[in-house]
């Protein structure tokens, strides 16, 4: 089922949200990798407050590549998720809402989602150029320094995504290889 959401996510959508459904994005969403997990998870553990609001929020894993003349980003798809699963319990926990990335997740993220009623989304590796039509502005909010791995704030119109892991914990990664199984 195609379906059009807002970024920050309200309940009322992840809640009527499954794993498998397409998803068009629009709204403002953050991009996070690896370096800026660390920075906000030693954030954390120092008692201070982060450079963004997880509240609702989503984030998206990928690393863009330098914006062409006149577009406010260059290609920019998705990385590895699970390279960021010994954060993101924790980021769900305090309110984080969504995730965008590739690949499957750890145990501990799985819990953490239906524990908080929150949703994993995959966007097409590969189709970082034409993911980059989506992204109506890009502008670095915080560590400049980490270069491309720099946290972001992006603008999105219809950004195409797939539910992967919704709000129950049920995996398309999981229940695909089963029902190809049966046939």
């Amino acid at each position: 089922m195609d379906r059009h959401i807002e970024a920050p996510l309200k309940k009322e959508d992840i809640e009527s949200l499954h794993s498998g459904d397409y998803v068009y994005i629009s709204g403002t969403i953050y991009v996070a990798r690896d370096a800026a997990h660390k920075r906000m998870n030693d954030l954390l553990d120092k008692g201070e407050s982060l450079p963004i609001e997880l509240t609702d929020n989503i984030i998206y894993y990928m690393g863009p590549s330098p914006a062409r003349a006149g577009r406010p980003i260059g290609s920019a798809g998705p990385t590895t998720a699970s390279r960021m699963d010994k954060y993101a319990p924790r980021l769900l926990d305090l309110g984080l809402k969504g995730m965008i990335g590739k690949g499957k997740r750890s145990e501990a993220v799985h819990e953490a989602i239906k524990r908080n009623g929150c949703v994993y989304f995959a966007a097409v590796g590969g189709a970082g150029a034409i993911l980059s039509k989506a992204i109506t502005s890009s502008e670095v909010v915080a560590y400049e320094d980490l270069g491309a791995e720099a946290i972001r704030k992006l603008e999105i119109k219809d950004f195409p995504c797939i539910v992967i892991i919704d709000k129950d914990g049920n995996d398309l990664y999981e229940t695909a290889i089963e029902e190809y199984r049966q046939e």
